[in-house]
């Protein structure tokens, strides 16, 4: 490949990560990006888990041997048996060197010259491969992990510049991996609620809206679970902000543990006092279940005085549900009489008859009676 032709693919590797809109993405396009500019087979990107003492394969690209997946579940090894990267690398970096990759045969290494591991020479026997490039991936000064590409046996053998390439590769993919990281913590940031760690009005606000089409789609059923702390302007005026923020911090481990028993249940805040819970899937009684359970834990609490919470599930007879606006008034209404009637349960819309008085609070255009206390994100139009 000429100078041109590398410059291009490594163009092209630092784009297709750019453009990743995941972890996964991002490991796909290096993992990808990498073969094809050193011409391989297959190639494989691997994390140094450094608690665990192992490299933990992340994705595997190109021609798969028996038993390997493109992103499995748990292929790694004991980072003993590729000790270059603990000991050899780490002393060469100690020495000022570089962490430069190196090329394995499956002859193994010739005369006079020290192969690295012997197990890489044995894998690359077991599937088929002919001759291994493997280029170590430094991150914040670091060892990351590492970037494999293989070819198979009667292909070229990896020579010097292909080694000195995959070293350029490698920091490549190490640049593109750093800000895959940026920005997953961005995201994680803007859909995070500080104070509890779980998610918030934006992330919430996503998610129903896309729980709604489905349900409009496919018939899935979506229930939402409104939560309000009672007894925090209490707790903040008597005890201090800080023990009303551990009130709202203890409950939101409650809403996480209860929302656990709902697969795939999203638990968040929504601000202020007011929490939630969104499941799309599991049936009404299942999540006023798990809301009963949010009631009795809250109660259980030293500070506070319990929750009120309202359920609305489009499983049970609370009219269409077209917009997310629309499920989440009727959640607010329930919620609302559960305060009213300081509720030790859930108080559920749509259970109480053809003429629920929950469906028909949520119904009404506006509240201004009660000077529209919630008024849900922007969400308080009729639905």
């Amino acid at each position: 490949m000429g100078e041109d032709s590398r410059l291009a693919a490594v163009v092209a590797l630092a784009q297709g990560m750019a453009a990743a809109h995941s972890s996964r993405e991002a490991w796909r396009a290096a993992a990808g990006g990498a073969r094809r500019a050193l011409g391989g087979s297959f190639a494989a990107l691997s994390v140094w888990e450094r608690e665990l003492g192992r490299l933990r394969v992340l994705v595997n690209v190109g021609e798969l041997a028996e038993g390997e997946e493109e992103f499995p579940e748990d292929e790694s090894y004991p980072v003993h048996q590729f000790a270059e990267i603990t000991e050899f690398l780490h002393e060469r970096w100690a020495g000022g060197g570089e962490p430069d990759a190196w090329v394995e045969t499956a002859q193994g290494p010739e005369e006079g010259r020290a192969g690295y591991c012997h197990q890489r020479v044995a894998a690359l026997r077991r599937r088929g491969r002919g001759c291994c490039v493997v280029a170590p991936i430094v991150l914040h000064g670091r060892a990351w992990g590492e970037l494999y590409v293989a070819r198979p046996v009667g292909e070229p053998v990896f020579g010097p510049a292909d080694a000195d390439f995959a070293t350029v590769l490698a920091a490549v993919v190490a640049a593109g991996i750093a800000q895959t990281e940026r920005l997953e913590e961005a995201r994680r940031l803007a859909f995070t609620d500080s104070l509890t760690g779980l998610a918030n009005r934006r992330a919430v606000d996503a998610r129903l809206d896309e729980a709604v089409e489905l349900h409009r789609r496919d018939g899935a059923v979506v229930s939402l679970v409104v939560c309000d702390v009672n007894g925090l302007k209490r707790v903040n005026d008597t005890l201090g902000h800080s023990v009303g923020d551990r009130l709202l911090e203890r409950f939101g481990t409650v809403l996480s543990l209860c929302g656990a028993m709902l697969p795939g249940a999203l638990a968040a805040r929504l601000g202020g006092d007011e929490f939630c819970l969104l499941a799309v899937g599991p049936s009404a009684d299942e999540v006023v279940k798990a809301a009963d359970e949010v009631c009795r834990r809250a109660v259980e609490l030293d500070i506070g005085d319990g929750v009120a919470c309202g359920v609305a599930s489009t499983q049970d007879p609370i009219g269409p549900v077209r917009s997310a606006r629309r499920l989440f008034r009727l959640a607010d209404a329930a919620q609302y009489r559960a305060k009213a009637e300081r509720a030790a349960h859930p108080v559920v819309a749509g259970r109480e008859g053809p003429d629920d008085p929950v469906v028909r609070l949520a119904g009404e255009p506006s509240r201004e009676a009660d000077g529209e206390r919630r008024r849900f994100r922007g969400r308080h139009a009729p639905g």
